[in-house]
């Protein structure tokens, strides 16, 4: 290790331990959040503490005065909406505490981050960035990508062009908008991409450039409030797929959930056996969304006739799934949740 990096790492660890001192007052100024997930895995080791994994990238020194804060320790697949309410929930306590905070960096497993993404796009009342990043290389793997996305994140979240434009994705150098954003590989390093809308912006090594703006309401202008939540609805989702009989939807209307949402074929189009377990939910009152579990498109017009169902457009099941649950926390009444999925 040269002097200079030497030096850089013990002034990080200082960092995370101690405020600032006087002279750095005009470095702006981040809170990264940990959460777990690869970023912070190594192969046949045990998941580091959120403090280390920052250690281990002294650049962020160039760009942010940064604290730390480790909210959990585990991979993304286990996270779950108790979760989500936590975490929207210490994001706004940060942002109103401090109001001198450039933005929030969250490190985050790949396997839900889209997810917690759009959960927060759709619940932190601020204009301050909050970046999610991850990796799909563990720590110890040749040319891991966590520590580069790390620094991309904390970059773009200091970066002035960055208010405003919701919640963000950063990794392999690509800003993605939470709403947009789909996890499609199981191994790439790109596997971040937004196949119909494509990426906001990128992190280059010199700048970080934003070409397009998100339109749909987020945070500020998101009429959803989870501050004083301890629990979200119950929603479910079936996917349909050729020769169901239905019995998965009947199931799940047995278990009477706040609501459904069932991926169905390209345009929502559904299998006879869905068709008619989907009319019997409807029948039972419970709110039952229509999406696709085709990447891409939005559902044009409705599948179902004149059947209350809510239709999700070009939202995918789980973010579907997402937004079903906090519409439900306003409304039970078909109508208002379509104007919420028209709007959101």
């Amino acid at each position: 290790m040269s002097r200079r990096r030497a030096i850089a790492s013990i002034a990080l660890a200082a960092l995370c331990a101690a405020p600032a001192p006087a002279q750095e007052a005009a470095r702006p100024r981040v809170v990264i959040l940990t959460t777990g997930g690869t970023i912070a895995s190594r192969v046949g080791a045990p998941m580091a503490a959120g403090d280390s994994l920052i250690q281990a990238v002294p650049e962020l020194l160039d760009h942010a005065d940064v604290r730390v804060e480790e909210f959990s320790r585990i991979g993304s697949s286990k996270m779950t909406p108790g979760h989500w309410l936590r975490l929207s929930q210490r994001v706004g306590e940060l942002f109103r505490a401090e109001p001198e905070l450039a933005g929030i960096v969250v490190t985050h497993g790949t396997d839900t981050m889209e997810e917690t993404a759009f959960f927060l796009n759709l619940t932190v009342h601020d204009r301050r960035p909050v970046v999610l990043v991850g990796s799909m290389r563990s720590a110890n793997e040749i040319s891991a990508d966590g520590p580069a996305n790390l620094l991309n994140g904390v970059r773009v979240a200091v970066s002035r062009a960055a208010i405003g434009k919701g919640v963000l994705v950063v990794l392999n150098e690509d800003i993605g908008a939470a709403r947009d954003i789909w996890k499609t590989s199981n191994r790439r390093v790109d596997t971040f991409r937004s196949p119909e809308l494509g990426f906001i912006g990128l992190a280059d090594p010199d700048t970080v450039l934003f070409y397009r703006q998100p339109l749909r309401p987020h945070t500020t202008a998101s009429e959803f409030d989870v501050s004083g939540l301890d629990s979200l609805p119950r929603v479910e989702i079936a996917f349909d797929y050729t020769g169901s009989d239905g019995s998965t939807i009947d199931y799940l209307v047995s278990r009477a959930p706040d609501g459904i949402v069932v991926a169905g074929f390209a345009g929502g189009r559904m299998s006879a056996g869905a068709g008619r377990a989907v009319r019997s939910a409807l029948d039972a009152g419970i709110p039952l969304v229509i999406a696709s579990r085709v990447p891409g498109g939005r559902i044009v017009g409705d599948p179902l006739g004149d059947l209350p169902a809510i239709i999700a457009r070009d939202l995918s099941p789980h973010k579907a799934r997402i937004l079903l649950m906090l519409a439900l926390t306003h409304s039970q009444q078909v109508d208002e949740i379509q104007r919420i999925f028209d709007t959101y």
